[in-house]
């Protein structure tokens, strides 16, 4: 029980105590006994919005916001807080409105400048949010979320000279190279001569990123590295054993002594170092190899009458990825029309999230689930080697039918499309001559893009 003799002050940090540890319910009981105290100081009623926010609380969330504003209009902190809530919930104009606001009152404001810019560039208002990245590098240029989000905005418009220089302020360093920046005996590759040397590629980022950015191994290899090691998750460790350039692959959570190579280098800064451009990319499919005895394994679980086509599906990713709410689908009913079409028999690649769907699947569509017996990227690369085609939304495994060379066709949402695909384009140069690209025209319709994949199944089989 909190004494009578606690003040509105110390009940106030003494909430923001309890929140930085996660204890969401009794810093939200301080906060609400101190505006018992004092109904009318703002911050408390801002620092409760930012709580009930972030337990996805928004309608609550917003009474809080508007009533700090109410008390305290010139805050910027509050202004943008609220504005960047409402922009996740996708209402555009109200946080623009805010926004704008804020940089009324003061418009040397580096972080809203690029909060600014990350809302247009989410409305496809590209030129206006460039405007506003370099706003906020002119106010402040070591600022890096600004130069991250200008990277993500050119990267996706091709311009990829300048987007890799900026797509090196990115955050969120792995342990290992944070420990391998204070390793004097290995040293950053930053292109230098590696004949008769040893290099390390440094996990980063996601699967998919792991498996489009791995095919640099081989051009390390020809710059006459002796050695060429990748450090990856798990589950890709056995693949990438079969990744042409690669010596050795080590897993996360496996020992691993730094001295073993003379360099290291983060997977991202690979395209920068080596000047890749939209005309330069290593797009030579495949890349990666599945043992032989695994593909015969698969070929008999994949093995049907007749000349049908086989077609792996995938329609959720990772729920914990930022943007999954919009790039997953709801569920396997929204594929349903695609077992409309005649001689095609589906696949469920599907692990994780939606897998359960599989075992039940929306008539009319002919799905066999074959996710039971995944257990890692080199059986889901030996299953795609015995398909025809998979159809995918953005995930891992549409980088995995790329990097093996085979027909993969992408589904993308309207809302913050990746930045890989580029914009505007069907195929993909990353994947040449096996990419086909359906995009959602309006954020969240997935009809319209799968009975277009429908047309291009019905042409594909006549």
């Amino acid at each position: 029980m909190t004494p009578q003799t606690d003040t509105a002050e110390t009940l106030f940090y003494k909430a923001n105590e309890l929140m930085g540890k996660g204890e969401f319910a009794a810093a939200e009981q301080a906060f609400r006994l101190a505006l018992v105290l004092e109904p009318d100081l703002a911050e408390i009623h801002a620092n409760l919005a930012w709580l009930l926010e972030q337990q996805k609380r928004y309608a609550e969330a917003e009474q809080c916001y508007r009533q700090a504003l109410l008390l305290a209009p010139w805050q910027l902190q509050i202004l943008s807080n609220f504005a960047v809530m409402l922009a996740a919930l996708k209402r555009f104009d109200e946080a623009e409105a805010l926004y704008r606001q804020a940089l009324l009152i003061d418009d040397d404001a580096v972080s809203v400048w690029s909060n600014l810019g990350v809302l247009l560039a989410c409305t496809w208002r590209e030129d206006e949010a460039e405007k506003c990245y370099r706003r906020s590098l002119e106010l402040a240029p070591g600022y890096r979320k600004a130069a991250f989000n200008l990277a993500y905005l050119l990267l996706r418009q091709g311009r990829y000279e300048e987007g890799w220089q900026r797509l090196e302020s990115r955050d969120g360093v792995e342990p290992l190279e944070k420990e391998l920046r204070e390793t004097p005996e290995i040293d950053c590759w930053q292109g230098q001569d590696l004949t008769g040397k040893s290099i390390l590629i440094c996990f980063e980022a996601g699967h998919g990123d792991m498996l489009q950015f791995c095919r640099y191994a081989s051009l390390l290899k020809k710059r006459g590295a002796s050695r060429v090691s990748i450090h990856c998750h798990p589950g890709l460790k056995t693949l990438m054993t079969g990744l042409d350039g690669v010596d050795d692959a080590i897993a996360l959570g496996e020992a691993i002594t730094l001295g073993n190579w003379h360099y290291w280098v983060a997977l991202y800064s690979l395209p920068r170092l080596f000047m890749t451009r939209i005309d330069t990319i290593p797009g030579d499919l495949p890349y990666l190899s599945v043992a032989s005895g695994k593909i015969l394994h698969w070929a008999g679980e994949t093995a049907i009458a007749g000349n049908a086509l086989r077609v792996g599906l995938v329609w959720k990713g990772n729920p914990n990825f930022e943007n999954d709410a919009d790039r997953s689908m709801l569920s396997l009913r929204e594929l349903a029309m695609l077992g409309e079409v005649p001689g095609v028999q589906f696949f469920s690649l599907q692990k994780g999230a939606g897998e359960a769907e599989a075992r039940n699947p929306p008539a009319p569509l002919s799905l066999a689930d074959l996710a039971p017996g995944i257990t890692d990227f080199s059986d889901t690369a030996a299953i795609i080697l015995n398909l025809d085609l998979v159809i995918a939304v953005d995930t891992a495994v549409v980088h995995l039918a790329g990097a093996l060379g085979k027909p993969c066709w992408v589904m993308l949402p309207a809302y913050r499309q990746d930045w890989r695909w580029l914009k505007d384009r069907q195929d993909s140069p990353w994947y040449p001559g096996v990419m086909r690209i359906f995009r959602q025209t309006s954020a969240g319709d997935w009809s319209t893009v799968v009975a277009e994949i429908k047309m291009a199944l019905v042409q594909l089989k006549t």
